[in-house]
């Protein structure tokens, strides 16, 4: 880990390889935070960020019915496809570029599966935590294309529902991007906000940090970020409250 300040912005760089590692086989799983039996007191979260797990599930299984509570949850589709059923009676099929979310508000329990029996499917699984608890449970999906993403940070998940996002009971605005050649994103990090950058794919630069698949890039402070140097690079960009 390793953190960078210049004169408004603090970076902090979280490498692939110190995420937490689960195997079980049917599902493999990188957590950038504490999850299941990987306990760090240093990454319990990050603001109201509370998981970012980089899943792998073979072919025919997945996550049986389990609950969940007052939890801002979304799965962003990498690779095959992500199947979806809950006690609210939806049930979706998300595929490569599509989002998945779910307010689990007063209580809702689902199950996710991989509907191939053959391809692997990868998703980063992402909580936040509401702002109000108990609020009635909701569940919605958006497919992103290439062009939405493509040298720019298309915003997806947001608590005002803007420009055509998910509305989420979290306070954060939530972003993908994909970068590469002499492509370049520049956004504005607010005073009072916090915000984390998370590597799907590739590599590229976020203000002279290099990051890799995987990585993440905690930023506190306020000022500009520059995203430069795109190798193929696929991230998600949160903007959250501190």
């Amino acid at each position: 880990m390793t953190t960078v300040t210049d004169t408004t912005l603090r970076l902090t760089h979280r490498p692939a390889q110190d995420r937490g590692q689960a195997d079980f086989g049917w599902l493999k799983s990188a957590h950038s935070f504490s999850f299941g039996q990987y306990h760090d007191p240093a990454f319990m979260g990050f603001g109201n960020l509370r998981v970012i797990n980089d899943d792998r599930v073979a072919g025919g299984m997945g996550f049986g019915e389990h609950p969940h509570q007052n939890a801002e949850i979304f799965s962003y589709v990498m690779g095959g496809a992500l199947e979806h059923k809950d006690s609210m009676g939806n049930g979706s099929v998300v595929g490569a570029g599509g989002v998945q979310y779910m307010s689990a508000g007063s209580g809702v329990t689902h199950s996710e599966f991989n509907p191939s029996n053959t391809e692997e499917m990868r998703f980063l699984q992402v909580w936040l935590l509401p702002e109000v608890g108990n609020t009635a449970p909701a569940y919605d999906t958006m497919d992103l294309t290439a062009a939405d993403k493509d040298g720019q940070l298309k915003l997806f998940l947001s608590r005002d529902g803007r420009d055509g996002s998910m509305k989420t009971q979290a306070d954060a605005s939530v972003y993908a991007a994909t970068l590469r050649g002499d492509q370049q994103i520049t956004t504005t990090l607010s005073a009072g906000r916090k915000a984390w950058v998370q590597v799907a794919d590739g590599a590229l630069r976020v203000n002279g940090v290099s990051l890799s698949k995987g990585d993440g890039l905690a930023i506190e402070g306020e000022g500009q970020l520059t995203f430069d140097q795109g190798q193929d690079a696929e991230i998600l960009f949160f903007d959250l409250a501190p």
